[in-house]
């Protein structure tokens, strides 16, 4: 880990024995708040334990271990999740560790979903293998996507492209049409022309 990293990841009982393991019989802090969801009331229960190692042996790096669980107004539990930590726990932020674990869990979630689904066809066993060429074309994949984040953030003309043409797999499809017909002179016409709809007689000069 980098120095000055922290980390937030989940922690679940099948994959954290060792860990859940020293919960058994523990004397755990506990706290609950009402939180109004729409109409009715939920209920949000926290626990945390300080220094638990994450697995068995010696060398193992212990962590603190916190955990979400949602009840709404009928008593049933809707939601429950843990997380490990380095960050110190107590009753003053264990709600906002939670609530940032869970925006992990979601921004991941939502992350994978449009790298398989939206375009860029990237599936689980996609990098997987005994040679290296998949896991290349997986982190081309990764780049790519990294920059049509950032492109969505700083590039306004890219923006207006994206909201021309509709779902980002179309997107996608128009822009691989494009350039297999056309030579465009720059990046500028290339995204003007998804825009419009139609190309710039530029395209067409010389």
């Amino acid at each position: 880990m980098p120095i000055g990293g922290h980390f937030l990841f989940t922690a679940k009982p099948t994959s954290h024995k060792t860990l859940y393991s020293w919960l058994d019989g523990a004397e755990v802090p506990t706290l609950e708040q009402k939180i109004k969801q729409g109409a009715r009331f939920v209920t949000h229960r926290y626990r945390w334990l300080a220094d638990v190692p994450i697995r068995d042996g010696k060398d193992a790096l212990f962590v603190n271990w916190l955990e979400i669980e949602i009840v709404d107004a009928a008593g049933k539990t809707t939601y429950r999740n843990s997380f490990v930590t380095d960050l110190a726990v107590s009753k003053d932020n264990v709600a906002e560790l939670a609530a940032c674990g869970r925006a992990r869990c979601k921004i991941e979630n939502e992350t994978f979903n449009t790298l398989k689904t939206k375009g860029y066809n990237l599936e689980h066993n996609f990098g997987h293998g005994k040679h290296h060429l998949a896991a290349f074309l997986a982190t081309l994949n990764l780049i790519a996507f990294a920059m049509h984040t950032v492109a969505d953030l700083a590039d306004a003309s890219w923006r207006e492209a994206r909201k021309a043409v509709g779902t980002r797999r179309r997107f996608f499809e128009d822009l691989r049409a494009l350039t297999t017909y056309l030579v465009f002179p720059s990046w500028a016409l290339l995204v003007e022309t998804l825009t419009a709809g139609k190309p710039p007689p530029a395209v067409f000069d010389g």
